[in-house]
């Protein structure tokens, strides 16, 4: 059985969509049908993107409040 992998900054983002496979979710990113800098299937999670952008209706969570 395969390890869960977030996909990091692919799940809000809005060039990004997921793709399911017989065992497993692979994200597609729409941004390499036009430039050949960003991967079809990029390795997971990613942490930095240089074409992320923020899908409508996603929500940054808020940080953590301070304990005490």
């Amino acid at each position: 059985m395969a390890a869960i992998v977030s996909p990091g900054l692919c799940a809000s983002c809005r060039h990004a969509r997921p793709i399911a496979g017989a065992r497993s979710t692979f994200w597609l990113c729409d941004r390499s049908r036009t430039d050949p800098r960003f991967p079809r299937y990029p390795r997971l999670p990613v942490v930095r993107c240089a074409g992320y952008e923020r899908a409508a209706g996603e929500v940054t969570p808020a940080p953590p409040a301070p304990p005490g």
